[in-house]
């Protein structure tokens, strides 16, 4: 062939674009109660969204309750406001990327967990059309994240037994939820049992500044951080707390933004901090508030509220972010859930949860029959 033959112009990436959405809420029966400070869980409930365009599905979920218990968003009225407010204003239109959906996010106040169901299914859907995993897209890199246990509110003996299990089964850290009552006990006889185990504590907000000297007993336990011991908007009195204890304190419910992560870290309010993707509104805002730790020096790691192997996918790609250098608590879904609505089974090995790429996007997909038999409620919206 000449040499001098005219090349085949590359055609432009055009985007995707919407076609329909499909809207369910899902219930999944858990194998045990799991029991925190603020209540006690039997059934993961969660809204699950399926973006669909040109032949392509994207597909996440949402992490509020059916109660305002975690945060203040609720499972109804994130409904109605996925329903009648965001996806009317996406289906139907073509966009380039996912930071193309931020003028239509942006303007509504708060419902980051909404926001963030409908930003985490267009990156699946975009990475898809691209032929990429979601990781790539992202900027991750690994074959695999590091991932500990969390281990619901239970009696001494009933702790120590699923420590013990965890253990055996090579998990890289273990967190204990706590609770007023429920704490300095507790703690003590794991690391008596365990004494070299790297252990963490998650007060899921339930002390105040007057709690401070039981805080300060567990600086005697070798924790790696005490998780979110005050009020879920706080960061001011987590400050105070911080600079009366060794232990590092993490930051969970009161970080949503990177504004909040920059404010925080400026005022000594934390050492750690604890990304959710679901809470800060996506991955957009998870990537700027992982740059944000990174620049001041602070590790992340990547939480969960006891997700789906949908949520459980888009956790494990984000964690492959550089920053993400503690362990999340992405363990393996058969702990939780007899059967997950997903056909690839997210399972854990030596405290590894391996990335999952069966194919582009999450790399998982749902088991569409199981997901018949869990579905409380299912609509379509289209253009």
């Amino acid at each position: 062939m000449s040499s001098d033959a005219p090349l085949s112009p590359v055609p432009l990436y055009q985007g995707i674009r919407i076609e329909s959405a499909e809207l369910r809420i899902v219930s999944l029966p858990l194998l045990t109660p799991f029991v925190i400070s603020s209540g006690t869980m039997t059934a993961k409930t969660l809204p699950l969204l399926v973006l669909k365009g040109e032949g392509i599905e994207g597909v996440a979920e949402a992490v509020m309750d059916p109660a305002p218990d975690y945060l203040e968003e609720t499972i109804a009225g994130a409904m109605t406001f996925l329903r009648e407010v965001l996806l009317p204003q996406i289906v139907g239109k073509r966009f380039a990327s996912p930071y193309d959906l931020q003028p239509v996010l942006s303007p509504w106040r708060g419902n980051r967990m909404a926001k963030a169901v409908v930003e985490m299914a267009f990156w699946d859907l975009w990475a898809k059309s691209l032929g990429l995993p979601l990781q790539a897209a992202l900027g991750g890199t690994g074959d695999h994240v590091d991932v500990g246990v969390s281990l619901g509110i239970a009696p001494v003996e009933t702790t120590l037994e699923r420590v013990g299990a965890a253990l055996e089964q090579g998990y890289k850290r273990t967190k204990l939820k706590i609770a007023q009552g429920h704490d300095v006990r507790i703690v003590e006889a794991v690391r008596t049992e365990y004494p070299d185990i790297k252990l963490t504590v998650d007060a899921n907000t339930d002390y105040g500044l007057a709690d401070l000297p039981v805080l300060q007993m567990l600086d005697d336990f070798g924790l790696d951080y005490i998780e979110q011991p005050l009020a879920h908007d706080d960061i001011h009195d987590h400050a105070k707390v911080q600079r009366s204890l060794r232990t590092a304190i993490c930051l969970d419910e009161s970080i949503r933004s990177a504004s909040d992560a920059r404010k925080a870290l400026e005022t000594g309010a934390a050492r750690v901090i604890n990304i959710k993707v679901g809470r800060v509104g996506g991955f957009a805002e998870a990537r700027a508030i992982h740059d944000t730790c990174a620049a001041f020096g602070v590790p992340v790691w990547c939480g969960g509220m006891l997700e789906s192997g949908i949520g459980r996918a888009h956790n494990i790609h984000l964690a492959t972010l550089a920053n993400f250098t503690k362990p999340g608590d992405t363990s393996s879904a058969s702990r939780y859930f007899e059967r997950d609505i997903t056909n690839e089974a997210l399972e854990a090995h030596n405290g590894e949860m391996p990335v999952p790429r069966q194919g582009p996007g999450i790399g998982v997909t749902l088991d569409r029959a199981y997901l018949a038999t869990v579905t409380d409620h299912a609509e379509e919206v289209t253009a």
